[in-house]
């Protein structure tokens, strides 16, 4: 038992100096951030363990060093006065009064080793914070506004996610909010989109419908909207053509056919009998029985239903402004309907499992030619969605 106490102690011991050396070789790094939070993660844990007292000089002086270098940071980026260093400048008060609030709940710390408590010289950064704070939003404002004088679709788009940027760090700022759905307006692709029947034949409304109905398509593109109504507020810059340009519809056709079943099927059982008729029993005295079995036939009359519609066109992508096409998509599905039923004469036993399945079925009512293109529609649309997704301006 004392032997495992050594061990243990010797284990704890070597987890102990490795965190000393961990946070020592983060110091010596210039990794002082790690150093602090490992540091502070110890000095946290036990005030009683060996390593508290190295811990406590090491973040004196990983603290000391951070705030020097950033406090040069700060100086420097102030006398470049850059765009850029606002931004700097901002965040680096905020992981200097960041770095205080993770020490401060662990004061005071007294180091036996050097005799005294360690010395952390915090600074109320509050006006600092302040002032690089409006600093940094003024110049996000800006930034965002010279983007949307450029007046492209980028620079709008650009514009909008500085502005988003702004949102994030001062909330309600002036006119951010008009701004943002400015820029978004702007930024976006509007895609007017038409459909075109070229077939000669009907196309069901409501199909149209379900084809123009852009919100059942989940094609989550922020930049992107389309259209099937012109809106007058709007100038297009793109368009599809969904054109369809042959509906070929087969006629109704009933096929009949018979087909005759022949099965060997186990019918009862007999006894086994000796040359005198006796019934032969075994060592049990038990009968010993004997299956029967014989042919049984079958004849099945198959009735099958068909009727298929062929959906073709093209999807055209068009530059509305040059007033060329960009690209082009065929489109085709083809639908069949498909029924088949059964009756017969004979034995039923005789039949197989897929001629019983069909004794199950029955006629169904031919769908007219307006419900068959409404159900290849389903496909088309499917597949006009795939093509939406795979050319996203």
């Amino acid at each position: 038992m004392k032997a495992f106490y050594i061990l243990l102690f010797t284990a704890l011991f070597s987890i102990s100096c490795n965190s000393v050396k961990r946070t020592q070789k983060f110091v010596s790094q210039g990794n002082y951030n790690q150093a602090i939070e490992l540091a502070v993660k110890k000095l946290q844990k036990d005030k009683d363990a060996k390593e508290y007292d190295a811990h406590i000089r090491l973040l004196e002086e990983a603290y000391l060093k951070a705030k020097d270098e950033d406090s040069r940071h700060i100086a420097f980026l102030k006398k470049e006065n850059s765009p850029a260093g606002v931004k700097k400048i901002y965040y680096t008060y905020l992981d200097l009064q960041a770095r205080q609030d993770l020490i401060r709940p662990l004061l005071p710390l007294y180091s036996k080793e050097m005799g005294r408590k360690a010395n952390f010289i915090f600074t109320d950064y509050t006006n600092d914070l302040l002032v690089a704070k409006d600093a940094y939003v003024q110049a996000l404002y800006q930034e965002a506004i010279v983007y949307m004088q450029r007046n492209t679709k980028q620079d709008y788009r650009s514009a909008y996610n500085v502005l988003c940027e702004l949102d994030e760090v001062q909330p309600n700022y002036r006119d951010v909010h008009q701004l943002k759905e400015e820029a978004h307006f702007q930024g976006t692709d509007f895609v007017f989109v038409t459909l075109n029947n070229y077939t000669g034949q009907f196309i069901p409304f409501r199909l149209e419908q379900d084809l123009l109905d852009f919100n059942t398509y989940n094609l989550n593109d922020f930049w992107t909207e389309y259209h099937s109504q012109r809106d007058k507020n709007i100038n297009y810059d793109l368009g599809i053509d969904l054109n369809f340009q042959t509906i070929q519809i087969s006629p109704e056709r009933i096929l009949d056919r018979q087909y005759t079943r022949s099965q060997r099927i186990k019918d009862g059982y007999d006894y086994r009998r000796d040359r005198a008729g006796n019934i032969v029993r075994d060592s049990l005295g038990n009968p010993i029985k004997i299956e029967k079995f014989i042919n049984v036939s079958a004849t099945i009359y198959i009735t099958t239903q068909e009727k298929a519609v062929f959906v073709g066109g093209t999807v055209i992508y068009k530059d509305l402004i040059k007033r060329q096409q960009i690209n082009s998509f065929p489109l085709s599905s083809e639908f069949v309907f498909e029924n088949a039923f059964a009756t017969f004469r004979g034995d039923e036993r005789a039949l197989t499992v897929e001629d019983k399945r069909l004794l199950g079925n029955h006629f169904i009512p031919f769908p007219n030619n307006e419900q068959m293109v409404f159900d290849a529609g389903t496909d088309i649309k499917e597949r006009f969605k795939e093509i939406l997704r795979d050319n996203s301006f």
